[in-house]
Order: C-alpha cells, then structure tokens, then sequence
C-alpha cells in the first residue's frame, strides 16, 4: 500500500486503512474531484478531526494522500515533478477544511510557489456531510494585485468543470505571457533584497548601491524588498512569511532572479531556495564576482578573477541541490563554469592551488617590473578611489589616452599605467587601479592582492571623490578602510574632488574646505591645473640610479 504523508501519528487501524484505500479511487479528468470522493474525505476528516487532502494528477490518478492536523495540511516534496516554466505543476490540491473558513493564505501560498493545477477547499459540515468548495488557480499574466484568481464556491452537484480544458488553457496563456516578456528583454528580471539590522537610511544606501551594482551585470531591477529586524533569521535571514511573500511577489512581477545585499552562508542558500524553487538566488559577493568575470580581459585579470570565484564556491559545494545550479550559474550562466555541479571539492581545491601559483607567479613579475622603474628612478603616482568616480577618465584626460570609460560600477578591472611629463621635465608613470566598493568581497580582495601591491609601490596617491554622489562620505570611508587593510595608509594621498560640473558652486569651497582637497572636472583639462600644481610640488626629486 502506498505511503500517507503528513500527521498519522495516533490514527485508529481503521482510520488508517480507510485513509489508505483512498489510493484506489480514480477521478474523471474533466472533474475537480467526484462527488463519492468528496464524501468519503469529508467522513473521513469529520472522523479523525484532521484535515485530509489529496493530490491528483491530470489522469484523474491521486497520488498522494495527506493528514494534516486540525487547522491545515503540510504538502510534501515534490521536486520530482518540476517542470519548465511556461508548464503548472501538473497536480491539483484537493484537502477538507473543518469549520466554515475559506482558502487561507497558506493555500494559496502553496498554490502560487508550487504551482499547483488547482487549489480546492471542501468545507466540511457539522454532520460531516461536504459543504462549500472554494477553488482557486494561478492567474498568468498578474502583475499588480495577486498572482492568483479565486473563484466562486462550487456545490456538490458542480465539480464537472472541464478541469483538464482549464488548466490546457492557463498554460496556454502563462506561455504566452512568459514569451511576451522574453520578446520585449532577454536580461534577467530581478527583485533586490535586503535584510538589515542598521538605520533605513544605511540600508537604503546599500539598496542604491545594489542597484547600481545590477545594472552594471545587465540586469533589469523589477522591485527593491527591505526588511529591518532586530537579529537576522539564521536559517531564512529574513521571516520565513516575508519569504513566502517574496516569492509570490517575483511569481507577480515574473522575476527570474533574487539578489541578496547580503552575503548568505551556505545553509541559508540552501534553505531559501528550497523556498524559492524555479528562482536563481544571488546574493551580493556573487553580484560582484560576476560583474569582475565579465570584466577580466587580461589574462591576469581573469585568473584572479576564477580564483576569487572558486574560493566563493568551495564552502558551498556541499549544497548538493538546486541551490549550486543557480548559484555557480552567474548572471546568463556565466561564472568559472557552469558544470560545478559535478566537480568535487578536492577538484575546486586542486583548481585553485594552480590559480594561486599562476598568481604568485604574476606577483613576481610585478615586482621585476617595480625594480625596473625604480632603477629608472621614475615616480609612480596611483590613482585610487570607489568605483564610478572617474579614476579612468582622469587618467585619459591627463595623458591623452583611451582607457574605457563608462557611467558604470567597475568598467574597468586591469590596471592601466601610462607616462606622463609635467611642464617642469618631471616625467612620472602614472597608474589607474582597480575601483574600491563598500564590503569588497574579502577572496576578491586576496585574489587581486598582487595588483593592489601595486600601490605599495607609489610615491604618490591621487584619492578620486565623486562629490556630486550623496554617498561620497561613505565611499570615502570604504576607499580609507582598505587602505588601512592593505597598510598604505603611510603613502602621500592628495584628496581629488571630482564632477564639480555636477555640484552647485557655492557647495564645492565648502567641500574643498572640509576635505581637504583639489576640486576638479576630469572632464575638462583646464580644472586641472591645480591638481597638476599640487602633485609637482609633493612629489620627491627624482634621482637617476
């Protein structure tokens, strides 16, 4: 006999063989249920005082039975019966419900997150007879409102409903609805969230950021999600309810993906997209790492870059389930594979032994090219600051170069050094770094520690400020936090105020005055005069060796 899922414990023998014998029925596929089937589970539940729910198929076979307790049903898995997303899931929920309530929300959770045919509520009366039924399906093609569509109660006398031409139908209408969103934009769709113990302030800060941040990876944000809580949720990070409403919501708004701002552990990737079952979840070190892998042109740039990946991936390697097919998928199924699914961890470690001696191997190439140029005796002044602030346009603007430049977080990931003579005979090599980034990835960090030695080297910093962005104080502080994590704090730093063009005059004294620093337009030469000026005279003398 076939297994009953759900609350058995303390079931009478007969109530057992009863509820067991269910298995055998058989149901039209036209009909949502059959009136002597109805009754029997209405007998059955008014009998035990549990709630009993069946799911049937397309056939008409049912395929599992379930005892709740009295107040509600838990469903069980049902991976096995995942399909594409243009499809339902290919069974309908029929359960009792002992009192007068309609669907509850916890059905048409279910409903909407598994993807259910139907969703059917029997009321069951006092004599146990079958009352009201309330049924519901998925509503393709809601965006405002709810993903769902509850119908009017049917009577015992109404279940001939041409179940199987219904649920034809509403596939045929979420394909549909599905393709017309894929026509107008194949980007990914996503929902940022964030789930933060600071000030909404802070918190909505950081959402800007992570819009920023998606934009740059190509993805098209649908709806932002903050939820401020005294402690995080160690298993969800957030409510297991507020998840429950985070999916129905990207069900609404026909979400391909969720991004995290913050960074999730591996049992928590596993837990919430055991909740999240058809989305890819992301969370904010991913976001970045793909924005890196997309990024890395040089062969330098991309070795750090998979190696900073495989560092990301080797804890969560044991998630062994749907979880590490979205996560090492990347955005568009970038990232340092897409078969990490099958490679063990003694693979990834052995993967990234080879990187690291690849690297080490880049850093001593690093310091032959810094022994060159100090035997040269040419001063080195490095360009440093938070991505976006223009750290490459300067560097174009100053020696008439063509080093990408873009509105964008982090357009450019190799470093870029160029010669540059001052009007006084002062030659220089001058260098463009990679950008800065609140909570820059820590394997990111040690991954690129052989170019950020780069500016161990310099005489001279040149810290880009974006003024006109209402973050720049934070960013300042990320920019001056790394510093002192990469113990260059010693190193001259001239504070460079940039995109005055983009700040209200009377405002950029008054700045200048409080930071301590040179305004300019890395747009426009003639604003660098100043800078220009201020570098010569804090620079050291060079000497030939």
């Amino acid at each position: 006999m076939k297994r009953i899922f759900g609350n058995t414990g303390g079931l009478k023998s007969n109530h057992t063989t009863k509820i067991e014998n269910l298995y055998r029925r058989r149901v039209q596929p036209s009909q949502l249920i059959s009136r002597e089937l109805t009754r029997e589970i209405c007998r059955l539940s008014k009998d035990t005082g549990r709630q009993i729910g069946l799911l049937i198929n397309r056939l008409g076979k049912i395929t599992h039975v379930i005892v709740g307790d009295h107040q509600s049903i838990m469903i069980p898995g049902l991976r096995e019966y995942r399909t594409d997303p243009d499809r339902l899931l290919g069974l309908r929920c029929i359960h009792t419900h002992l009192g007068s309530e309609t669907l509850t929300r916890d059905d048409l959770t279910d409903l909407a997150l598994l993807r259910l045919d139907m969703m059917a509520a029997v009321t069951v009366g006092g004599d146990g007879l079958p009352g009201p039924i309330h049924l519901a399906h998925i509503f393709p093609g809601q965006v405002e409102g709810q993903p769902y569509h509850i119908l009017e109660p049917l009577r015992l006398d109404q279940l001939d409903i041409d179940c199987r031409e219904q649920i034809r139908a509403l596939e045929t209408e979420l394909a549909q609805t599905r393709t017309a969103i894929a026509a107008g934009d194949t980007r990914e769709r996503a929902l940022l969230v964030s789930v933060t113990t600071r000030s909404r302030r802070q918190a909505l800060e950081s959402l800007e950021e992570l819009k920023e941040l998606a934009r740059t990876s190509g993805i098209v944000v649908l709806d932002t999600v903050l939820q401020q809580r005294k402690k995080a949720d160690a298993r969800f990070l957030m409510g297991l309810g507020k998840l429950q409403d985070l999916a129905i919501l990207a069900l609404q708004r026909a979400a391909t993906l969720i991004v995290f701002d913050q960074d999730l552990n591996p049992s928590q990737i596993r837990a919430i997209t055991g909740k999240l079952e058809d989305i890819k979840v992301l969370d904010r070190t991913q976001l970045i790492l793909d924005i890196f892998a997309q990024r890395a042109i040089s062969r330098e740039g991309k070795l750090q870059v998979e190696l900073a990946q495989l560092k990301y991936l080797l804890p969560r390697l044991v998630t062994k389930n749907t979880a590490m097919s979205r996560l090492t998928g990347g955005i568009g199924g970038r990232g340092p594979g897409e078969t990490k699914l099958e490679i063990n961890r003694r693979r990834v470690r052995s993967r990234i032994a080879r990187l690291e001696k690849s690297v080490k191997q880049v850093r001593k190439q690093r310091v032959q090219q810094k022994a060159r140029r100090h035997k040269k005796g040419l001063p080195v002044i490095s360009i440093i600051g938070y991505t976006n602030a223009g750290k490459s346009t300067l560097l174009n603007t100053l020696t008439n170069s063509k080093v990408l430049a873009e509105n964008r977080l982090f357009a450019t990931l190799d470093p870029s050094s160029r010669r540059l003579r001052f009007p006084q005979d002062l030659e220089v090599i001058i260098t463009d770094t990679v950008g800065f980034i609140h909570n820059l990835p820590r394997d990111l960090v040690a991954a690129f520690r052989a170019t950020l030695e780069e500016l161990e080297g310099a005489d001279l910093l040149l810290h880009i400020i974006d003024i006109s962005n209402p973050r720049y104080k934070t960013q300042i502080e990320s920019v001056e936090r790394i510093l002192a994590d990469l113990r260059i704090g010693h190193i001259p730093c001239i504070p460079v105020l940039n995109k005055i063009d983009r700040v209200a005059p009377e405002d950029i004294a008054t700045m200048a005055a409080r930071l301590n620093g040179i305004p300019i337009s890395a747009l426009d030469r003639t604003t660098l005069k100043p800078l220009i000026g201020q570098v010569i005279t804090r620079l050291p003398v060079p000497t030939k060796r």
